[in-house]
């Protein structure tokens, strides 16, 4: 599982962005808010897993 997420990742998050995008346009702002939470997470996650030693990249 980890292996195909970690391969799809630019995918899946462009899928959560177009899910944000939608809610925004239809007056729901706080769930697009939350679906651009769980990118966030997502993206961290794969910065700290490819950084050396396990730690996040400076910036």
């Amino acid at each position: 599982m980890g292996g195909v997420s970690a391969l799809y990742l630019g995918n899946i998050l462009y899928a959560i962005e177009l899910a944000a995008l939608t809610l925004d346009e239809q007056g729901k702002p706080a769930d697009a808010a939350f679906y651009r939470g769980i990118a966030r997470k997502l993206a961290e996650a794969r910065g700290r897993e490819s950084a050396p030693g396990g730690t996040p990249p400076p910036g």
